[in-house]
């Protein structure tokens, strides 16, 4: 049995008395101990599965079924996302620690946990900073921290280091993957929607390619590429002009 397993999502959205789709009829698994990249087009509605995965939107039709129940979800979904969405007036540590407050964690018990969260992403020392202090690199990594804290079983990210510059989202993707290395980094799988592809190649063990729109499931690949990936090798661009090919 999948960890998460979503069969026949579909989303339409109605303007002016019209039915608009937006995704139609996805169909995917995701195992434990899995990273997942979810790649296609520009408004194809990545995000929007992304989404319905996490609960944050409804489907129109369709089921998103965790340990295979839909009845009840009994597992934790947390989101990194692509904007950091941080409260500007809460430092470091209050933004790490909302999500543990809002499950009634007490507050001296959730700063701790928030800590070890805020040391593990290298900001050990700005716990009293706030967001207009920090920069992209420095608020994703909250964002990251944030998500990690409440020990989610599904970590969510949506697309989280297009906002950043080159050398320093290159340097969140490298720490994402070694903490995805290490058994006490606490979800179960990663899904992360991405528009690069060198990106999902250097990334994911499995890439789900979405049509345009309506988006609908192109193909389901397994990378079969050894860690860590070197980006320039023959191999690793032979994956991306695969998936390329697919898209275009």
């Amino acid at each position: 049995m999948a960890f998460l397993e979503v069969r026949e999502l579909s989303k339409s959205l109605l303007v002016d008395g019209n039915t608009f789709p937006i995704l139609e009829d996805i169909s995917f698994d995701v195992n434990d101990n899995e990273f997942v990249c979810i790649v296609g087009p520009s408004g194809s509605g990545k995000s929007t599965l992304l989404r319905m995965v996490a609960g944050l939107e409804k489907p129109s039709a369709g089921t998103v079924k965790f340990n295979g129940s839909a009845a009840e979800r009994k597992v934790v979904v947390s989101m990194v996302f692509q904007s950091f969405a941080l409260f500007p007036w809460l430092t470091v540590m209050e933004n790490v620690c909302i999500g543990l407050e809002a499950r009634n964690i007490p507050r001296e018990e959730s700063c701790g946990m928030a800590r070890k969260y805020i040391d593990i992403v290298g900001l050990n020392g700005f716990e009293d900073a706030y967001p207009k202090e920090l920069s992209g690199g420095m608020k994703q990594r909250v964002g990251i921290a944030r998500s990690l804290a409440v020990k989610p079983d599904l970590l969510c990210m949506d697309e989280p280091f297009s906002a950043l510059d080159v050398l320093t989202a290159q340097g969140l993707r490298d720490e994402v993957l070694t903490l995805w290395k290490d058994d006490e980094f606490p979800p179960s799988a990663v899904l992360m929607v991405t528009h690069n592809l060198e990106e999902a190649v250097y990334m994911a063990d499995r890439v789900v390619i979405i049509s345009q729109r309506p988006g609908r499931m192109v193909s389901n690949m397994h990378i079969d590429l050894p860690r860590p990936r070197e980006r320039k090798s023959p191999e690793f661009l032979d994956w991306v002009d695969q998936i390329f090919s697919q898209i275009v």
